[in-house]
């Protein structure tokens, strides 16, 4: 099996949007970039070890972690600000997430090059459930691509396990619990169970991926 390389940081482009923002908001700016950055890191690195776990081959596991990062494009879209503000009810939240499914899926889609089209393919169904109560098209079981269930199981560990602004991070061993709770219901099982039996490497990985990120934003902060 290939090696899981940590790609060295990028170095910020010297026309940085933040560069032209008041102290304060450039530099919470700056902060939720880096955070985003690192979440996607984590995204991508982290299926690719799971595929490679799963028994998947070297190059499809490297597609995948690159193709993984993409599959929340539509946050940036800029049709989204023309949403309505108003409480929706739970059928129109239900189609906006729909909506919102299908529009990620077309950002990246439309391409005959294989990255993209693997980043539609999980954009389109990364929100389908195991047992078919899932978005947009309702999909169970083995129907949902392997892509999109890999990618699943990974974001929904990374979002337990990492802080929020409206909660703090949950421990790893409780995330690893509440992950196996959904097994069979919202992820698929065998994923599942690869990943808890693959913890404590793909948990390590996600910390020396969160180090370099850190290391990356205090030499740039220097």
């Amino acid at each position: 099996m290939p090696s899981i390389l940590i790609p060295a940081p990028l170095a910020p482009a010297a026309s940085s949007p933040s560069a032209a923002l008041p102290p304060r908001r450039g530099a919470a700016r700056g902060q939720a970039d880096a955070l985003a950055r690192s979440q996607r890191a984590r995204l991508g690195h982290l299926s690719e070890l799971l595929a490679c776990r799963l028994g998947l081959d070297g190059e499809t596991a490297q597609l995948l972690r690159l193709a993984a990062p993409l599959f929340d494009v539509a946050e940036s879209d800029l049709t989204t600000a023309f949403e309505p503000w108003w409480p929706l009810t739970t059928g129109e939240e239900r189609r906006r997430r729909q909506a919102q499914a299908e529009r990620e899926a077309a950002l990246v889609g439309g391409s005959r090059l294989p990255l993209f089209a693997l980043a539609a393919e999980i954009a389109l169904h990364h929100r389908e459930r195991w047992d078919g109560n899932g978005y947009p098209q309702g999909l169970s079981g083995k129907a949902i691509p392997l892509s999109a269930r890999i990618v699943a199981v990974v974001d929904y560990f990374d979002a337990l396990t990492k802080r929020r602004r409206y909660r703090p991070a949950r421990a790893d061993d409780l995330g690893l619990a509440m992950l196996a709770e959904q097994a069979g219901t919202a992820f698929d099982p065998e994923i599942v169970s690869a990943f808890i039996r693959h913890a404590p490497e793909l948990i390590a990985l996600r910390d020396r991926l969160d180090d370099a990120g850190l290391a990356a934003t205090l030499d740039k902060d220097g």
